[in-house]
């Protein structure tokens, strides 16, 4: 008690100094907070927009594994590379359901695709004038169409990134869509062929099977600016339905094409996974590929931010540390004299230098406080107004989703996609406490390290100093 109470009679008696120190610390105290609360504000959209992503998970070749055997310049190189290739053993949907049975696997879909031929429906080509003969929008594929299977709307990657639209959806499209023999066709497509919706087509299996569809939707693929001249797009020939058609068409004579992903619970746990299907039979010369690096970047403009700030506040504090240490080296010696008379009646060294650290600790915790609350009706609107641009680009990009599936989604009338690289951050629509317990905790550790350095200069002053000396230079 006795050295607070001369702490501050010492305070009040040299108000101008300690003004000046307060002010210095309110305004680091200001910055500080506004910096802590934006960086703060960061991490919490970084967390939502990693969390919004899907972890996935997809099977991929492993070339590089694949062709380290092989001198390709070597007489039947090539061959025994095609070879390997074809001897690569194939998995099913049951191998699928299988490697999804895992405690690191959340969630899984897949795409499913087989080639077919048109029995009442002819392939959208173009005669060339060069006398090449008929050219369609899929070169590749020497059938006439592809017949696309998605398991789930979570699979149909094109519509949510927004390469597909529909242009026309029956209004229960998607309560039908993954349970009956329903398809969506291209509107270059229907168009060819003078479609439209609830018009039936009838399409032929590699090993001549027929099958008959009802459309219940039209689509468009909405390409890049390319240099190349063509009349129709690379989707015209490309008809979509769900994966239980494909799997009705899929035998040993016909072949389909199988690509799941995984929604795995963490990232880390891929090597796990990765282990855990080739003990459930997947062929190793297959390996695991996450989109991690496609959520990261979807955040480096966020994490810039962060950056940003760590590096404000870090500068704030050096800079803010050396001013107060410059100024409490000065107090000091002018207070040589106070401190000689001190020691010579018999305060020690111990009790002087805790009575100057209590001094500029008052003057800290009110300056500290003061800085807090300006810092803080500054912050909210700072903090509100980053954040405010980022739900209405989520806001945005859910609308736009919605509108690439047709604007008809299941039950209420909205599609309702979880992951897939739209953020849900509207839980964080408004911050009504930028600067909360978590904030205020760090400004009172700063402000303890701020008190710390600039009493530095008293603390080894005082112990330096020789009482007699002191009052003899006085004299």
């Amino acid at each position: 008690m006795y050295i607070l109470k001369n702490a501050w009679i010492s305070i009040t008696r040299n108000k101008g100094r300690n003004i000046l120190i307060g002010i210095i610390i309110l305004i680091i105290a200001m910055a500080a907070t506004i910096t802590l609360a934006i960086k703060n504000t960061a991490s919490d959209l970084i967390d939502s927009y990693m969390n919004a992503y899907n972890k996935e998970v997809t099977i991929g070749f492993n070339r590089e594994g694949m062709m380290k055997d092989f001198n390709i310049g070597e007489n039947g190189g090539r061959d025994s590379v095609k070879e390997k290739f074809n001897n690569i053993q194939t998995y099913t949907i049951s191998d699928i359901e299988s490697f999804a049975d895992s405690k690191y696997v959340a969630s899984y879909y897949y795409t499913y695709s087989v080639n077919m031929n048109g029995s009442n429906i002819e392939k959208a080509e173009m005669e060339d004038n060069l006398g090449f003969g008929k050219r369609g929008g899929n070169l590749e594929n020497q059938s006439d169409f592809t017949l696309m299977g998605y398991s789930s709307l979570d699979a149909m990657s094109e519509f949510i990134n927004g390469t597909y639209t529909m242009e026309d959806v029956s209004d229960n499209a998607w309560d039908i869509a993954f349970d009956g023999n329903y398809v969506f066709i291209n509107s270059e497509l229907a168009s060819y062929n003078n479609l439209k919706l609830n018009d039936k087509i009838t399409l032929i299996s590699t090993d001549n099977k027929t099958f008959e569809y009802q459309i219940i939707g039209i689509f468009k693929e909405n390409e890049e600016d390319s240099q190349e001249i063509k009349m129709f797009s690379g989707s015209a020939n490309t008809i979509i339905t769900n994966s239980s058609n494909i799997s009705k068409i899929v035998n040993d004579n016909v072949k389909g094409n199988l690509n799941p992903t995984f929604i795995v619970n963490s990232y880390s746990d891929v090597s796990k996974l990765q282990d855990e299907f080739y003990d459930k039979g997947l062929d190793e010369n297959y390996i695991l590929e996450t989109n991690e690096e496609v959520a990261s970047s979807s955040v480096s403009s966020v994490k810039n931010v962060n950056s940003f700030a760590t590096t404000f506040l870090v500068i704030t504090l050096i800079i803010g540390g050396v001013v107060l240490f410059v100024i409490n080296m000065i107090n000091i010696r002018e207070r040589k004299y106070e401190i000689g008379v001190l020691r010579t009646i018999g305060v020690s060294k111990l009790k002087l230098t805790m009575q100057f650290v209590s001094e500029l600790m008052i003057v800290a915790i009110v300056a500290l406080l003061l800085g807090a609350t300006l810092g803080a009706i500054t912050s909210k609107g700072v903090s509100n107004s980053l954040l405010a641009s980022e739900i209405k680009n989520s806001d945005n990009q859910s609308e736009e989703i919605n509108k690439n599936f047709g604007g008809h989604g299941p039950g209420d009338g909205k599609l309702m996609m979880k992951g897939r690289g739209v953020p849900t951050i509207q839980a964080y629509s408004k911050i009504n406490a930028v600067v909360d317990l978590v904030v205020i905790l760090e400004l009172l550790g700063i402000g303890l390290i701020l008190v710390i350095v600039s009493s530095i200069a008293s603390m080894i002053s005082i112990q330096r100093f020789s009482p007699l000396t002191i009052l003899k230079e006085r004299s």
